[in-house]
């Protein structure tokens, strides 16, 4: 018996021994290709992760929507199914009204301010608005700043009236056009190209990347540079698995989310100005620049939409992010 018993033991501590030898997997799931910004950050990570903590994590990448599309994620997270996603900021309204912040129109003034604003006090502690439904925010990604496309040239808001545009699922975001007296309709990002070859839409907006790599700019006669409102994405994980790690191997992979995010905001910046230069260079759309009383114009009729939302988000927390133009 005694021999049967250290037997046992002995078996038992091996298997426990090999699991302990296991890697952690972590499965990153998104929805762009490998050579976008989020695509190059997530392997980027993978990069970083699987250097510095050899043997003891794996990173498994998963683009193009592999695994689950944006809608679908944050419930994969919820269940374990996956370990890490990037969606976009207006996917997260069923876990908090806070990130609305960054669907307001005319916020702020340029890319700079958004990311003064995201390393704020108050922009990291956005990143815990959703620790309550089980899910925490590591890091935002940018896209970029929004610009209005359609086939009418949009000069002033009037020209917007009466066209139906192609928006994110986004009550902010359907205030703002319903603000121009146009259409929003809420449709998937797969079919916006198809919607507006058929004239199933008027208009849409988008990124300069965006606009360029899924050719929007192929069935559009116009882009207006308005830069009035933001793409961003923010890199989340499941607080049960983060907190579950443990601590050393915690604390570098924060590191390496801090460091692969820097590495895609660059790379979003550079292909904001490259792919809106391939744009102009193509002659298939026509850019339109705002002058400054233009640009008021649009302003002024999308502001409005501030007060509809703001005890949904918070004065203080649209005030924090105002305060990050005048830096």
């Amino acid at each position: 018996m005694r021999y049967l018993i250290a037997a046992l033991a002995l078996l038992f501590y091996g298997a426990t021994a090999a699991a302990a030898d296991e890697p952690i997997t972590i499965k990153f799931s998104h929805v762009v290709a490998e050579n976008t910004p989020k695509g190059k950050g997530a392997l980027k990570f993978k990069e970083l992760a699987e250097s510095r903590l050899e043997g003891r994590v794996e990173v498994q990448v998963f683009a193009n929507a592999q695994l689950y599309g944006d809608n679908k994620v944050l419930e994969a997270l919820l269940l374990g199914d996956v370990q890490l996603a990037a969606p976009s900021l207006s996917k997260f309204k069923r876990y908090t009204d806070k990130l609305q912040l960054f669907d307001l129109p005319f916020l702020f003034a340029d890319i700079d301010a958004v990311d003064r604003f995201q390393k704020s006090a108050a922009g990291r502690q956005l990143l815990s608005a959703t620790t309550e439904r089980g899910l925490l925010g590591l890091g935002y990604w940018h896209n970029g700043m929004k610009q209005l496309s359609a086939n009418t040239a949009l000069r002033r808001p009037a020209d917007a009236a009466g066209l139906k545009f192609r928006i994110q699922a986004s009550d902010v975001i359907a205030a703002q056009f319903q603000a121009l007296d146009a259409t929003p309709l809420k449709k998937p990002f797969s079919e916006v190209f198809i919607l507006l070859q058929t004239k199933g839409i008027d208009g849409q907006e988008n990124t300069w990347s965006n606009i360029y790599s899924k050719k929007f700019f192929e069935v559009q006669d116009h882009i207006t540079e308005s830069d009035h409102g933001l793409v961003d994405y923010m890199v989340v994980t499941s607080v049960e698995f983060w907190h579950g790690l443990p601590d050393d191997v915690r604390r570098v992979l924060e590191q390496c989310i801090d460091e692969a995010s820097d590495y895609a905001n660059q790379v979003a910046l550079e292909k904001a100005v490259g792919d809106r230069a391939k744009i102009q260079q193509s002659g298939r759309s026509e850019i339109l620049q705002l002058d400054p009383a233009e640009r008021l114009l649009w302003v002024d009729a999308m502001k409005p939409v501030w007060a509809q939302f703001e005890d949904e988000i918070g004065a203080d927390l649209i005030a924090a992010a105002m305060a990050a133009n005048a830096e």
